[in-house]
């Protein structure tokens, strides 16, 4: 319901992101009503796949990991329903260019069917509506924030920083909090027909059994790689590298001219003669911040607020989350 109608949605989550849709539940089950905008054509936000010959590949976010209990409780249940798997805690690195002894650390989780699944599963039951937001207002008349000229009693931008300013009316005093600067990232999918990489040479050190992504250190052009194969679990002979900031940043405008660059980088390392039968270029304007809020979300005087990965210490998956329960429930406080 919109203002046209003379009655005011309670609360407009801007963004169908994890982050977002986080919000917007804690907001539905306290029993207020939360309308969720997307301007694409599918939730998930920096969680997306992309379709290629019929099979998802993860081109935004490569993995999640879990160490708090809250998000822990979630993830339970997606392993229980068969829609995320833990998939390693090892990957290769790299050092200018050549191989060193692998990195263990936390449990990486990934999902079969590609982690925007898991967005859509948790907008379940929610109102979701596709449109895109041109801007965030203050009217000083009545209920004083509008989204595109539609009435609320409370805004959640859950996007990055860079986003949600330009969306803002410059008098909100929340765009003062909006300061954490974000890197672009090119996203290079390559599909083979048969496996043509496994494990690295060290010159003699033991080697990996299995390769499933290494971090890059060193290289002008890729920063990360994945084996969306093993990832995924159905063996399929896809890679999927990130870029450098600096090489985004130089083809930002024109990414597919990057392709060439970042296979290259791609193949020398790990030794793949052949050529891919099939590539794919994504672009992802503000792909990570570079630092954190120390807060976990904000929520002003105005009733507008803003969530999402960079609303923490450590922007990942799981503060995404975290950050978008947290600022729900401050807008239930303040409305209740």
């Amino acid at each position: 319901m919109g203002c046209e109608d003379g009655v005011m949605d309670s609360v407009i989550v801007v963004g169908g992101g994890i982050s977002g849709v986080a919000c917007a539940q804690i907001v539905a089950k306290a029993g207020l009503d939360v309308v969720l905008l997307e301007r694409g054509r599918s939730l998930g936000g920096r969680m997306a796949i992309a379709m290629t010959e019929g099979r998802p590949v993860d081109t935004g976010a490569s993995y999640f990991t879990v160490s708090d209990d809250v998000f822990a409780s979630v993830v339970d249940t997606w392993a229980e329903r068969g829609l995320a798997h833990q998939w390693t805690d090892t990957f290769e690195v790299f050092e200018d260019g050549q191989p060193m002894e692998p990195k263990t650390g936390s449990d990486r989780w990934a999902a079969a069917l590609g982690l925007r699944l898991l967005v859509e599963d948790l907008a379940r039951g929610l109102a979701v509506e596709r449109h895109t937001v041109q801007a965030v207002t203050l009217t000083g008349e009545g209920h004083s924030v509008q989204v595109d000229g539609r009435g609320a009693s409370a805004v959640a931008l859950a996007m990055p920083d860079p986003q949600a300013r330009r969306l803002l009316d410059p008098k909100s005093p929340t765009v003062a909090t909006l300061d954490d600067p974000f890197v672009p990232v090119l996203a290079l999918s390559a599909g083979w027909d048969t496996r043509c990489w496994g494990p690295l040479d060290r010159g003699g050190a033991a080697a990996a059994s299995i390769f499933e992504g290494a971090f890059v250190n060193g290289d002008d052009d890729v920063a990360w790689i994945a084996d969306d194969g093993q990832r995924r679990g159905d063996g399929a002979a896809v890679l999927v590298a990130h870029s450098t900031p600096t090489l985004a940043s130089a083809y930002l405008n024109s990414p597919q001219e990057a392709t060439s660059r970042m296979l290259k980088a791609v193949t020398t390392l790990l030794g793949i003669s052949e050529q891919p039968r099939w590539t794919d270029m994504h672009r992802w304007s503000f792909a990570r911040p570079t630092g954190g809020h120390r807060a976990t979300y904000h929520l002003g005087e105005d009733n507008i607020g803003v969530c999402g990965d960079a609303w923490s210490q450590r922007p990942r998956v799981e503060a995404a989350y975290l950050s978008g329960v947290a600022l729900g429930a401050a807008i239930v406080q303040r409305l209740n």
